[in-house]
């Protein structure tokens, strides 16, 4: 048996529960590709997992979390025409499974790797992208010439919202606090509202779409940022009795992103990335044998960008 490490999870707790070790190395079914894998971006998606939510998904274990890996093909099954062994790629494998140095995954949710990234930067995009596109254009169905308010816009989805709006041609404003201020509208933001200090009169009102990356109090903010008619999209979703009357009382549609993998808008995501129109930053990178440092970094909630594991 050929195997390969992987960092996998026996039970639900804290950091202690991660587990680096071999297990045996996947071998690409009809339809899907074998990836070499060289780094693995982390959301916190994976540390929620790993402290019991996972529970509620009755995921199989052992598992290995993770959702975004970025590598090189190393085979490909009975089918897969459109890539070949060498290729560089980058994909969202699902909600878990890319924690490993090896991972077997549908070719229909693998894009080529970004040509301007490095693995590193490549991983640290797929499900933080995937979920900005998701929720601004599948969702909102946000159009050139609206306002977008990006609630949280120095976090790893939030950032990826600020762009992908701008790229759109989208007035965006955004909320980071004053230390980020400058990184957010570097991303293109035409405003930034200072989440922690600004008051209510700093926020828009004529807001088309609303990106909510937060929740809680801040779905009140972005619901009175909407005009008549316009959408909450909620990344974080849920919202009490009163939010979902006050949305009501404005005619203002409330949704809930889940992301899922999609390889055709990671190619889409890819071209505006090597256009120059999207970029990305890595705030730190672990090694995957230090997943348990990067998941406590993750879960303290104030990293800019996107934290990374790599392989080998």
């Amino acid at each position: 048996m050929t195997t390969m490490k992987s960092m996998r999870i026996h039970d639900y707790g804290d950091a202690s529960v991660l587990k680096y070790e071999d297990v045996a190395r996947p071998a690409p079914q009809a339809g899907e590709v074998l990836i070499r894998v060289a780094a693995i971006g982390v959301n916190p998606v994976d540390w929620k997992l790993r402290s019991g939510v996972g529970k509620r998904f009755g995921l199989p274990l052992p598992i290995a979390l993770g959702a975004d890996v970025a590598g090189t093909v190393e085979a490909v099954g009975e089918g897969v025409t459109a890539f070949k062994a060498g290729d560089e790629v980058f994909a969202m494998v699902g909600l878990w499974g890319a924690y490993a140095e090896y991972v077997a995954v549908s070719a229909e949710v693998v894009a080529a790797k970004p040509k301007s990234m490095d693995f590193v930067q490549a991983a640290s995009v797929p499900l933080a992208a995937l979920t900005a596109w998701q929720g601004l254009f599948d969702k909102g169905n946000l159009q050139a010439g609206q306002t977008a308010l990006i609630y949280g816009a120095a976090g790893g989805v939030g950032m990826f919202g600020v762009q992908l709006a701008k790229a759109k041609g989208a007035n965006v404003v955004a909320t980071a606090s004053e230390k980020n201020a400058a990184f957010v509208r570097e991303l293109g933001a035409d405003d930034v509202v200072d989440y922690r200090t600004d008051s209510a009169e700093r926020y828009p009102t004529d807001v088309d779409l609303a990106l909510d990356m937060i929740g809680g109090d801040a779905a009140g903010h972005c619901i009175d940022a909407l005009k008549t008619g316009g959408a909450h999209v909620q990344i974080s979703p849920g919202g009490t009795e009163h939010l979902a009357e006050k949305a009501a009382a404005k005619n203002v549609e409330m949704v809930a992103v889940q992301v899922r993998p999609n390889g055709q808008q990671l190619r889409e995501i890819a071209e505006l990335i090597d256009a120059g129109k999207v970029k990305t930053e890595v705030a730190a990178t672990f090694s995957l044998a230090e997943t348990g440092k990067a998941h406590d970094l993750s879960a303290q909630g104030h990293t800019r960008g996107k934290i990374v594991l790599t392989c080998g």
